[in-house]
């Protein structure tokens, strides 16, 4: 399974799950774990979701989030897992 890893950071705001969540909706991406924290007024997520049943690209997926992300005030980036797996090994 190729799946992508969702990161959204910023000033927490009414909606960014919603928006974020509808987007993927819309778009046949199943979201397979979700974690998300609100420290200090700051907001992180983090996604884990299965893209394979979306008729866009990932590339275009990508840009179309961080333009949603620049919309309410996020900071919205995905990665292929593997990728992401790959440059957090420590």
């Amino acid at each position: 399974m190729d799946r992508t890893v969702i990161t959204v950071v910023g000033k927490d705001g009414v909606g960014i799950i919603a928006k974020v969540c509808n987007y993927l909706a819309s778009n046949n991406v199943n979201i397979l774990d979700i974690s998300q924290t609100i420290t200090g007024g700051f907001f992180n997520m983090m996604m884990v979701v299965d893209p394979q049943k979306s008729s866009k690209d990932s590339a275009t997926m990508a840009e179309e989030l961080k333009q949603i992300g620049e919309e309410i005030g996020v900071a919205i980036q995905t990665q292929n897992e593997k990728i992401f797996d790959i440059m957090h090994r420590i």
